[in-house]
């Protein structure tokens, strides 16, 4: 009985956390009388004094599932639908009505959650029987869409709580996604949704979808982290990155439903604790192939996510798929051509050699000539891999011809072994380069190359965007993507992880493969910019200049390409290989894009402050992620990750005397951290990790050893 006693009193704190009133004597009834005689441990009730849900406790020494048939024979006296079972650590919770077995959940609903739910049942029909609204989706021929939704619901029907979609690039996912939640919003299967993307470019391409597919549903995108999700509002459309900041100020019942586009990469380390917070239905929608984990020469990386992909969401292939091929055979999106043309140092599989004596040593700068020389050791040549080009090693000489070459076929077109000639369209390009500086090189070629076709000398017939560049000429990356998909020029803009995924222009004609890449989602992703219909476009072309297309096996597929063009490889002329130079990689990882903000009306700013409380917080997520925490201790680390966000730009690291400061000394202070972890040694323990891992010396900041601080307090 002590044990039980101990666990109601953490249960009162769990009722606390998401805001139920334990001493207005309505909302919540302990040892409730029932007609049998028995008595309920807790009753919640809503503002009108009608029973919602009952709470079964246990204590931490016997299982909760020993609390079931307890609960569900409480329910049945009371009528209620709702039925948790907790031990002050866990709490599980059951649907009476809809679901066969308890499930573990975060935490308590609250009261307004309850009440939605319960409202919602009195007037919930089959989502099956309910119209699917062909303006939005399935009309025009497009019954991959309205075969998706019929998939979903069914899956719904049957008791199946997460979902994964596999939709080729320009077929309609967003359209789908709108669909399904006004047929499942008509039904009464959900009264408030999420729907995750994990860039703002995606987060504002979905309010402007929703926004014209949806005018009667309100809808509102979260424009950064600190600002409370509007309550009043049926669908919250936000970034992981904001998202993974702000999940803990809500209960677990505050969603029905949750659509987590590009789920491939968006549910993994500290994003996965925020998405496993919430018990609404999950639905995954991904553009690239979830059945390819067992392919004996796939990239580990990209075997890890369709693995873990397939796991998050329960099952071993996705619920519904249509692909590309079925897409293009359909009608609705256009095939592709392949010209591949490789220089003689790109087609050395086995790598190239470069003698000592090839290289200007004189033309060096010399902290490039060192590092150089030490490559070489003693030897009087390297071999280099060709994947290593524009990452370790560029060759002027090498971007030059591939420029050259685009220029050429592209006016003159390229009769192949067969006889027959073929010609790529002019049109928008992407070109999909390494580096930052690879970027600008190009775009200063191809913008040389086509002078003639500029109609000012000031006009940039080719420009650049790299992701998270910073402030300087390139921080109008936005506005740099805007002029290229609404005016004639840029004709071609060159980018380094801005356009691989998520950027809809239809006008595309060509992408340009200077990058290569192991990774068949990264591939796939950057072959989906060309897919999307457009008038007067049939096709467009992959240019082919680092064998991309021969790592991926991408050649004559039906339906997914028309004829591969080979071009023989060729020497490039110019200057001899003195132009070899050592270039450090400086390649962005995708995780850390979102450091640009957007404020409402969807202008983006640099906002460093912002930016790295962002950071920090997603670092702290990673850290609790990988962690095996108490109810207490997270409570406590909650508020903990509150302060270091709050002073983002001032802290270093976060030490225990903080504890005695407020707003952490009115939680107790040091006294109580040290009795939640067990002690001051442990404390300090945890303490530490969490830093090594939040907290970096070269991150934003600088050297925090001289900010005033209040005198560190004796414990």
């Amino acid at each position: 009985m002590a044990n039980e006693a101990f666990a109601r009193v953490k249960i009162d704190q769990l009722l606390k956390d998401t805001a139920w009133s334990l001493t207005d004597g309505r909302s919540v009834r302990y040892e409730y009388p029932l007609d049998d005689g028995g008595k309920a441990d807790y009753v919640l009730f809503d503002r009108l004094g009608r029973a919602l849900a009952v709470l079964e406790a246990k204590s931490t020494s016997v299982s909760l599932s020993s609390g079931e048939a307890q609960g569900r024979r409480y329910a049945e006296l009371l009528d209620v639908p709702f039925i948790f079972l907790s031990n002050g650590e866990e709490v599980w919770f059951r649907d009476r009505d809809q679901d066969a077995h308890f499930r573990r959940v975060e935490t308590l609903f609250t009261q307004d959650d309850l009440a939605r739910r319960k409202a919602a049942r009195g007037v919930r029909k089959n989502p099956l029987d309910v119209p699917i609204d062909t303006r939005i989706a399935g009309g025009g021929g497009r019954v991959h869409q309205s075969a998706c939704i019929e998939a979903i619901c069914r899956a719904m029907v049957s008791g199946r709580r997460k979902m994964l979609v596999e939709m080729a690039t320009g077929t309609g996912k967003t359209r789908t996604a709108a669909a399904l939640l006004k047929r499942l919003f008509d039904a009464s299967w959900a009264t408030r949704a999420l729907f995750v993307v994990d860039r703002n470019t995606l987060a504002i391409q979905a309010e402007d979808a929703f926004a014209e597919h949806l005018p009667h549903l309100p809808c509102y995108r979260v424009p950064r982290s600190g600002r409370r999700f509007q309550d009043e509002k049926r669908v919250t459309i936000v970034t992981l990155q904001t998202l993974v900041n702000e999940y803990e100020k809500y209960s677990s019942g505050y969603f029905d439903v949750i659509i987590i586009d590009e789920c491939h990469r968006s549910i993994y380390g500290q994003w996965r604790r925020a998405l496993d917070h919430f018990d609404g239905i999950k639905i995954g929608l991904t553009a690239t192939p979830c059945v390819m984990q067992d392919a004996p020469d796939i990239d580990e990386e990209d075997r890890t996510a369709v693995r873990d992909t397939l796991r998050f969401f329960e099952v071993d292939r996705p619920t519904y798929s249509y692909s590309m091929a079925e897409a293009i055979a359909d009608g609705h999106l256009v095939p592709y051509e392949i010209y591949r043309a490789l220089t003689v140092r790109t087609a050395a599989v086995d790598g190239f050699e470069v003698a000592r004596t090839e290289i200007d040593w004189n033309a060096l700068d010399e902290t490039s000539r060192m590092e150089l020389d030490a490559l070489f050791g003693g030897d009087d040549r390297i071999n280099v891999d060709p994947t290593a080009l524009e990452r370790r090693f560029t060759i002027p000489e090498r971007n030059r011809a591939m420029v050259r070459e685009f220029r050429n076929v592209l006016e003159h077109g390229y009769t192949g072994l067969n006889g027959v000639r073929r010609a790529p369209e002019w049109g928008k390009t992407i070109v999909f380069a390494v580096t930052k500086r690879h970027a600008e090189t190009l775009a200063r070629m191809f913008d040389e190359v086509f002078a003639d076709k500029k109609p000012t000398p000031t006009t940039r017939y080719a420009d650049f965007v790299v992701s998270n560049l910073g402030p300087d000429d390139t921080v109008d990356g936005a506005a740099k993507i805007k002029r290229f998909k609404k005016e004639p020029f840029p004709q071609i803009l060159v980018s380094v992880n801005m356009l691989d995924t998520g950027f809809d222009c239809p006008e595309v004609r060509n992408l340009v493969m200077a990058r290569f890449t192991h990774s068949t989602i990264l591939y796939q992703q950057m072959r989906g910019r060309g897919t999307r219909l457009a008038p007067g476009k049939d096709r467009f072309t992959m240019w082919d200049f680092t064998g991309v297309t021969l790592r991926h096996g991408d050649d004559e597929a039906p339906g997914e390409g028309g004829v591969v063009v080979i071009r023989p490889a060729e020497r490039p002329q110019g200057r001899p290989r003195r132009m070899l130079t050592l270039d450090v990689h400086d390649e962005i990882d995708p995780a850390t894009r979102e450091w640009v903000t957007v404020d409402e009306a969807g202008n983006a700013f640099l906002d460093v402050e912002e930016a790295r409380a962002e950071a920090v917080g997603a670092a702290f997520e990673g850290w609790l992620e990988a962690g095996d925490f108490n109810a207490d201790q997270l409570r406590l680390l909650h508020l903990v990750k509150e302060q270091i966000k709050a002073n983002a730009g001032e802290l270093a690291q976060f030490e225990s005397w903080r504890f005695d400061t407020p707003p952490l000394s009115m939680n107790g202070g040091f006294a109580r951290a040290c009795a939640v972890f067990g002690g001051e040694a442990e404390l300090e323990r945890v303490l530490a990790g969490m830093n090594a891992a939040v907290f970096s010396p070269d991150q934003e900041g600088g050297d925090h050893t001289d900010a005033p601080r209040p005198d560190k307090p004796t414990h």
